[in-house]
């Protein structure tokens, strides 16, 4: 039996990674540790039983130590991060807060008890972290690959990137058995109202713009997040020590692209249920318009980045992993789970977020788009 912490878990891919352990290792013990700030959501963890939840902070060392001690953890998965680009645009010292110094303390702590101490136990620290650290690719340059160098160009990115190399150099200096992966774009159920997929999907149920940076020729790989934690998994049991993977869905998609599947997906629900046009009255589905009516475009936002594609060829080949269903079946199953969960997405869209929309999405030319 594993004892195994998991960071940043009342968050989107967190909460999803939860729920996918607990029911591929029901005799494990899972602790979870998160901050809730305003990405996290107790609610994102219900109905996932036996689950020990902990609110706090990975940089707090003195908290995370006693866990790993008292609870005999041998894993941790780190989620914990602050992750939206024009957040970080906005503050960078939160990013630096939150990315680098709080998983430093995690670090110190799992040397402190794992290797310090001496206990000899058997460990995995594992690290989840971005494509964007590899920065942006030309339209017909080869995809990212573990081996491509660095080049971050916004301050979450930058952040993240510093992240990975201080993981990268416990494994190498104190022996932290260490693991890192580089995913693409992740969507799917409990994802925060901020990002792409459920900032647009809910701004079309309430019939209000889809504000689209620039030309809207940004390409981005998507993966379903169901798919990344089975990557996780694999990573966390088979995974060699002192290795990144990339992770990938091999769904490369132009954000017009990507809207404009969402938005035929928005269609066909509405087609396939005429009741929806009477919860949302607004949806240009509900009054016989096309969903892409909406788009617009908006000024691009500083440091866009053009292009990202992912070479998973590593862990396909040394993992066997691939994703379990396709783009558009996965996409699907997103927008049904948001219409099937209303109360949860308002729920998210609190106070907080709601001033954070006000002061950026509309006062500053471009933001709130892709």
């Amino acid at each position: 039996m594993t004892a195994i912490l998991i960071t940043g878990a009342a968050g989107f891919i967190g909460a999803n990674f939860a729920r996918f352990w607990r029911g591929r290792y029901p005799g494990d013990e899972i602790v979870v540790l998160d901050l809730l700030t305003y990405a996290g959501d107790r609610r994102n963890l219900d109905g996932c039983a036996d689950v020990t939840f902990i609110e706090g902070d990975i940089g707090d060392e003195a908290l995370v130590t006693r866990l790993l001690r008292e609870r005999v953890i041998d894993t941790v998965v780190n989620f914990a991060a602050q992750t939206h680009v024009d957040r970080s645009i906005d503050d960078p010292d939160a990013f630096l807060k939150a990315n680098v110094v709080g998983v430093h303390g995690l670090l110190k702590a799992a040397r402190r008890v794992w290797l310090d101490a001496g206990s000899g136990r058997p460990h995995r620290f594992h690290h989840v972290s971005t494509d964007e650290v590899y920065g942006s690719l030309s339209p017909d340059a080869p995809a990212f690959c573990e081996t491509t160098a660095y080049a971050p160009n916004s301050p979450y990115a930058a952040s993240k990137a510093a992240a990975d190399h201080f993981v990268r150099a416990y494994g190498q200096t104190f022996g932290l058995q260490a693991t890192i992966s580089n995913c693409s774009n992740n969507f799917g159920p409990f994802q925060h109202p901020e990002k792409l997929i459920p900032l647009f999907l809910i701004n079309a149920l309430e019939g209000r713009a889809l504000p689209i940076y620039g030309d809207g020729l940004q390409v981005r790989d998507w993966l379903f997040v169901e798919d990344h934690c089975a990557a996780i998994d694999l990573i966390v049991r088979q995974g060699r020590p002192g290795e990144s993977y990339n992770v990938g869905g091999g769904a490369e998609l132009t954000n017009l692209g990507l809207i404009e599947r969402l938005c035929q997906a928005l269609d066909r629900q509405f087609a396939a249920e005429p009741a929806l046009a009477a919860r949302f009255r607004s949806a240009p589905a509900a009054n016989g318009l096309a969903t892409s009516t909406l788009k617009s475009h908006v000024g691009d936002r500083p440091g866009h980045d053009r292009r990202y594609a992912i070479d998973d060829g590593k862990i396909r080949g040394e993992l066997g992993f691939a994703p379990s269903r396709d783009f558009d079946a996965s996409l699907a199953a997103t927008v049904r789970w948001y219409l099937d969960h209303e109360d949860w997405w308002r729920g998210a869209m609190g106070e907080a977020h709601q001033g954070w929309l006000e002061r950026n999405y509309r006062q500053r030319p471009g933001s709130g788009a892709i």
